[in-house]
């Protein structure tokens, strides 16, 4: 069920009226209906992977209220490493064993072994990174001290498998999300009303922008050795705006929809394309993964402390890990090092905690350097972007070689395929709707709310109507 489906238009109402006008009598009614609903919605995926997520639950539950009431060191370890191993060992069990046991195959059989894996005919069940790492931290910070156990079930149930959440994050942490579902919501008609105006720009940023780029970003990577330098250059843009569309797209409709039931979630993205530098982009991209592998991964490793070699070891680790979270393939691993090596500079140079507030633009000679800025960290991201995209890392570089040698910067792609300008066009005028609203969390409300409304509900009827049907692009991670 996709929330750009005719039947997530008719579940989320249902679960609305329902959640509001039968089972408000209190907060154990409310999450009860949460948690129903929230499995129902999981179950229209596949109902077999049902049983990961409840066993996933129960499993964090229990460990982390042993890891609490234990009082010896050891036994407080036995608890969490079961937590971690199990956790774990499920997603590399489902999402990395066919690529570890393919890899170790292929390198036997380059020194002249042969070698027939055993791989598994598997689905990977949808959202297993989000919901682990859900648990993961939980577990993490009671064995820190830096939480305490959650003892009712339903509740702690709740925060694992809350829906609009539940298939492509944010990650929520247990300090946030917990202490809301453990009191009783009242409706808030100007919160409901502000979610609603971010799921309708979410849902604009996915059908009109990211699955209209989709079309010419998948026709140009499919063909890549066909087209010359300046469609080649342009597909790596439409995917770009392809991928911040579509999964920044979800998050705002994920955001906006959970206001619907008074509950706020992480923000997950901040405008990231306005980024000046690397450090600054991976800030505001992804928020709740990238703050995720900070806290329980760059943090324990030593950080920024140590010498330089460390620092950098660090660097390289949490985003190599980072790429690897995505899929089991050797193009994301490419892609987490091609951004720690884009990030490396700043880590010497010491220049990765510049630039924290939101850039401002004036007609000076500094604005310019700051645009020029912004424009490089953005074609820089549309490199590894490709990385990320192309099937193999042998079609990453030819691609990118074919914008180096082709020379050919003709509108051969534009002139071949209807609405290609007006693409463009689209494009700059998203960029620009999203540069004066760089300060909201979404364009749609303040002045004009109304109108601006309606302009985007126009939009998403006559402009989504013709882009292709996608499922949104971190489903499968």
């Amino acid at each position: 069920m996709f929330f750009n489906s005719f039947a997530f238009a008719v579940f989320l109402p249902i679960v609305f009226v329902l959640y509001w006008f039968v089972f408000n009598k209190n907060k154990n009614t409310q999450n009860l209906l949460l948690i129903v609903a929230s499995y129902y919605f999981y179950s229209c995926w596949d109902w077999r992977f049902l049983f990961l997520l409840v066993f996933s639950t129960f499993l964090d539950y229990y460990t982390g209220i042993q890891i609490e009431k234990s009082q010896k060191s050891n036994i407080r370890k036995f608890w969490f490493w079961l937590s971690v191993i199990v956790n774990l060992g499920f997603l590399g069990i489902f999402k990395y064993y066919n690529f570890f046991a393919s890899s170790f195959a292929e390198l036997i059989q380059s020194v002249g072994f042969k070698s027939s894996p055993f791989l598994l005919d598997v689905v990977l069940p949808v959202g297993i990174s989000f919901y682990t790492f859900h648990g993961l931290s939980y577990v993490i910070d009671i064995y820190n001290s830096r939480i305490k156990a959650e003892y009712n079930f339903v509740d702690y149930s709740l925060f694992v498998s809350y829906f609009p959440l539940l298939v492509a994050g944010p990650i929520e942490r247990a300090t946030h999300l917990l202490p809301q579902v453990k009191v009783k919501r009242e409706f808030d008609f100007e919160k409901a009303k502000e979610g609603i105006y971010q799921f309708i720009w979410g849902l604009l940023k996915k059908v009109v922008i990211a699955d209209t780029c989709a079309t010419y970003a998948n026709a140009i990577f499919d063909n890549y050795s066909s087209m010359n330098s300046l469609s080649l250059i342009l597909g790596a843009i439409y995917f770009a705006f392809q991928i911040y569309g579509d999964f920044s797209g979800y998050s705002d409709m994920a955001l906006g929809m959970s206001k619907l039931f008074g509950i706020d979630l992480l923000k997950n993205f901040n405008y990231p394309y306005f980024s000046r530098d690397i450090a600054e982009f991976w800030r505001r991209w992804h928020i709740s993964l990238s703050s995720w592998f900070k806290d329980y991964l760059y943090i324990p490793l030593g950080g920024s402390k140590g010498s330089k070699l460390n620092q950098v070891r660090n660097v390289f680790i949490i985003f190599i890990v980072s790429g690897f979270w995505h899929g089991a393939n050797w193009t994301y691993l490419v892609w987490g090092f091609i951004n720690a090596v884009y990030f490396l500079p700043l880590l010497l140079l010491k220049g990765n905690r510049t630039n924290i507030e939101s850039a401002v633009l004036l007609w000076n000679f500094a604005s310019f350097k700051v645009f020029l800025s912004m424009l490089s960290t953005f074609l820089l991201s549309c490199v590894a972007w490709v990385f990320f995209r192309a099937k193999t890392v042998t079609d990453a570089v030819f691609y990118l070689k074919g914008i180096v040698v082709n020379g050919n910067f003709t509108s051969q792609y534009l002139e071949n395929e209807r609405y290609n300008y007006e693409l463009i066009l689209l494009v700059l005028l998203f960029v620009i709707v999203e540069w004066n609203s760089r300060t909201k969390v979404e364009p749609i409300s303040g002045k004009y709310d109304k109108v601006k409304l309606a302009c985007c509900i126009a939009a998403i009827i006559v402009l989504g109507t013709y882009s292709d049907y996608k499922q949104f692009i971190y489903f499968q991670f």
